[in-house]
């Protein structure tokens, strides 16, 4: 058997879901693939359960928010590693704010179960099928998700800074 190479691996997941993958790259040499919001669950069993692949460790799941990105607003991402092979992917996938929902992971990593709490905690996506989707950590009455970029980062009646000493 050869070595497992990101190579190898795209092109096994096109030769299954050729309609799915929307976009490939590699930042800092890791396999990115954005992929449908329907093909993403299917994909993850596919690289968890073919013996080749085995991509069995769920590293990291978050969401991110792009307001600028009209119906692509809201996104999960996912890293999974195959420590039999020691190769990384990472799955985006992207939806509308207007529309928020996307099915949970849990069935297939139960690592996935507080990863999407946090998300929905702070991005206010909804993982249908969760068995447990509440606040995690910020307080339940609470009726925003703080990591969305709907407020300003700074008062701008505040005097006493100069954002030039900051980066801005």
């Amino acid at each position: 058997m050869q070595a497992l190479t990101q190579q190898l691996v795209l092109d096994r997941i096109k030769d299954h879901f050729p309609e799915a993958i929307q976009d490939v790259s590699e930042p800092y040499g890791l396999l990115t693939l954005e992929v449908t919001k329907r093909e993403v669950l299917p994909i993850m069993t596919f690289l968890r359960d073919d013996p080749e692949l085995n991509f069995g460790f769920l590293t990291d799941l978050c969401g991110v928010h792009y307001p600028d990105q009209h119906q692509r607003e809201l996104g999960v991402i996912y890293h999974l590693h195959s420590l039999v092979n020691n190769i990384r992917i990472r799955l985006k996938t992207f939806f509308s704010e207007a529309a928020p929902v996307i099915p949970t992971a849990t069935k297939l990593f139960s690592a996935a179960n507080w990863m999407e709490r946090e998300t929905y905690d702070f991005y206010g996506i909804k993982f249908e099928g969760h068995p447990d989707l509440r606040r995690i950590l910020n307080v339940d009455d609470m009726d925003y998700f703080p990591m969305r970029k709907e407020y300003r980062l700074e008062d701008g009646t505040r005097t006493d800074k100069d954002d030039r000493y900051f980066g801005r």
